[in-house]
């Protein structure tokens, strides 16, 4: 497969060093999955023991619950529950779930119910840190709320606080929440990114001199030497914000379309991979660090893996994600092809335990191998779906596999016996 080697405009900001802040997902079990794509957004669990091939049909049903409500939103789980949001008659909810039995523990509103010819209600993931969840709406409601108890202690509405306008299929993005504070893409102007207190919801800073609109993505934490940077993929570019201060440190924009950017970036050491749809493409960043800031270098641009609504994931050397609607396997350091199957139909995944959990916007669920030699299925099944695409992601933890489709929540036993 040719790869295509473009040359990268970089953005380079000194910034001043403060203090050290990393992603907060303390007081959580092993197998916790306590925010979008696990415990290191990169939609990896760490889970062993874990059946290697479904009989057929499918692992079994531990149970099915109904209560999620309209929407995309996928699962945080933690401490025994699983949260998510969903939106019921004009009114958007967070609501928790007991994970082993599927009975809803509490729901609280946050704000109002968006609407869409693609599917209504939230698209965005809860994240929870120690005793509290921290939840944004498909209209700018961003809210911290005790998990126990599901009381709301504050909301914001980034778009009404910093003048931004919701984008066409709402605001999707998933909470960043570090030591004291959480970053969202609020898309306002000069207020693309913020920084919000932890404690109140009270403005930290924002990104002056970035008036991108919000994309549909998720930020992820990278460390170059001394300095940390959240790395955001906007309507415009994806770009590396200081978190102590706001500054921009770099931006690349080739890998943007006009349209909907919404994969969530992949780092591993000093390398960010960056990737959409549209016929668009992805890029290998090298991220270093040049004095107080970080510089970005395009190591390759290939239209090798175009990721739509779902993240690829990085197991080894490999890549594994959907290329628009193939399933398709691409070494990360080179954008080298390693192999491509039609599987199970376009859609989004996870790994665990040696396995990729496949879950098609048709509702076909299926098990295959994270194997750069070949594609190598261990099973599917598929659910009843409704006229909707079940976007919703899957997740795996406490030994089961978590699928959503709208108002419906899925559990199945996949340990191994």
């Amino acid at each position: 497969m040719k790869v295509t080697i473009r040359s990268c405009a970089n953005v380079l900001v000194p910034v001043a060093l403060a203090l050290s802040l990393p992603v907060v997902v303390s007081n959580r079990a092993a197998d916790d999955w306590p925010q979008w794509r696990g415990p290191n957004r990169d939609g990896i669990s760490a889970e062993k023991g874990l059946l290697k091939q479904w009989p057929a049909g499918g692992p079994p049903l531990a149970w099915k619950a109904t209560g999620a409500g309209d929407g995309y939103s996928s699962f945080s789980a933690a401490n025994g529950r699983l949260y998510t949001l969903g939106a019921r008659g004009g009114t958007e909810y967070v609501i928790a779930f007991d994970a082993a039995t599927g009975k809803r523990v509490w729901e609280t509103k946050n704000g109002n119910r968006f609407n869409n010819d693609r599917g209504d209600g939230p698209r965005g993931t809860p994240t929870v840190e120690g005793s509290r969840l921290y939840a944004f709406g498909a209209s700018g409601d961003l809210s911290a709320l005790d998990a126990a108890t599901g009381k709301a202690l504050w909301t914001v509405n980034v778009l009404q606080k910093f003048g931004g306008s919701n984008i066409t299929w709402g605001l999707s993005e998933s909470p960043l929440v570090l030591s004291d504070r959480i970053l969202v893409n609020a898309g306002g102007p000069n207020a693309s990114v913020v920084a919000l207190k932890k404690t109140d919801g009270s403005l930290l800073w924002k990104s002056d001199g970035v008036s991108d609109s919000a994309g549909y993505s998720s930020a992820v934490i990278h460390e170059a030497g001394p300095v940390r940077e959240a790395i955001f993929f906007t309507s415009r570019r994806a770009l590396g914000i200081e978190v102590n201060t706001g500054k921009l440190l770099w931006s690349y924009g080739n890998v943007a379309n006009n349209v909907a950017n919404i994969a969530t970036p992949i780092v591993r050491g000093n390398r960010a991979f960056v990737s959409s749809d549209y016929g668009t493409g992805a890029a290998l960043l090298e991220l270093s660090q040049s004095g107080a800031g970080v510089t970005a270098r395009e190591v390759y641009f290939t239209k090798e893996m175009r990721n739509h609504h779902a993240s690829s994931v990085l197991v080894g050397e490999h890549l594994y994600g959907f290329s628009s609607a193939i399933l398709t396997a691409m070494e990360f350091g080179t954008g080298r092809v390693a192999w491509k199957d039609r599987s199970v139909g376009k859609g989004s995944l996870v790994f665990a335990d040696e396995r990729l959990y496949l879950f098609s916007e048709g509702g076909v669920v299926g098990l295959a191998e994270a194997n750069p030699a070949a594609y190598r299925e261990h099973g599917r099944f598929q659910i009843a779906t409704g006229s909707l695409p079940t976007w919703s992601h899957p997740i795996v933890t406490g030994g089961k596999l978590y699928i959503r489709d709208q108002d419906n929540i899925y559990a199945y036993d996949v340990r191994a016996k």
